[in-house]
């Protein structure tokens, strides 16, 4: 049975002589792992959209509870990533938090939407890197089903970081980097938006302690 999603590609990894196994963020069947037989040959149609963050129109067949990668056209590959460290770390990060997704459930259609937006503006360079990350988790964090309440918002956050805060949680998201901070605020903001999803998903991330270790977070 032959199925058609859009998926992003998080994870890559080669597998036995010309194989890859992918972990796959879908929009309609949310995180799924596929393989994709004879990807790693040169000439492989599958090439291209086997890379890393490739995000691709994907012709899946699911055969004995797995399911195998037949067709791709790539749509957008990011390629400005490979350019930069720091934005490559930093959406490699992206891509560790949105693998936390529980394998085969349905996805909140904006996580998707979030994910694409964030490696967009990373890969041509459209925002900060420090308000990317910011956004990313705290907007993250709430469609996962953990939005700040106004309680944790006033006791964390001053009044200018806190009116950012509230931004990020509602605004349409093709406006989400549409705010602005400077100093000790911005400071504020970007301590609790990392602090928040981490606490809320229990974990660390090997990926976001190599991006610190870069040493420009603001």
């Amino acid at each position: 049975m032959h199925t058609v999603v859009n998926g992003l590609v998080l994870r890559s990894v080669d597998y036995r002589e010309s194989d890859k196994i992918l972990t796959v963020l879908t929009d309609r069947m949310g995180l799924l792992t596929v393989s994709a037989r004879g990807a790693r040959r040169k000439k492989s149609p599958l090439l291209p959209a086997v890379q890393l963050f490739c995000y691709s129109e994907m012709t899946l067949f699911e055969y004995g509870g797995r399911l195998r990668l037949d067709d791709a056209e790539p749509k957008e590959q990011f390629s400005g990533l490979s350019r930069d460290l720091d934005a490559m770390s930093l959406a490699a990060y992206f891509a560790e938090v949105l693998a936390t997704e529980a394998e085969g459930a349905p996805l909140q259609p904006d996580v998707l939407r979030l994910a694409l937006n964030s490696l967009y503006a990373l890969s041509r360079g459209l925002s900060e890197r420090w308000k990317i990350k910011a956004a990313f988790e705290l907007r993250y964090a709430a469609l996962s089903g953990y939005a700040p309440d106004e309680k944790t918002l006033r006791g964390a956050l001053g009044e200018r970081a806190l009116c950012c805060a509230q931004y990020i949680l509602t605004c349409e998201l093709r406006r989400i980097l549409a705010f602005s901070l400077e100093g000790k605020c911005r400071e504020e903001l970007c301590g609790f938006c990392e602090k928040y999803l981490l606490s809320r998903l229990e974990r660390g991330f090997k990926t976001l302690d190599f991006y610190r270790s870069l040493g420009e977070l603001l």
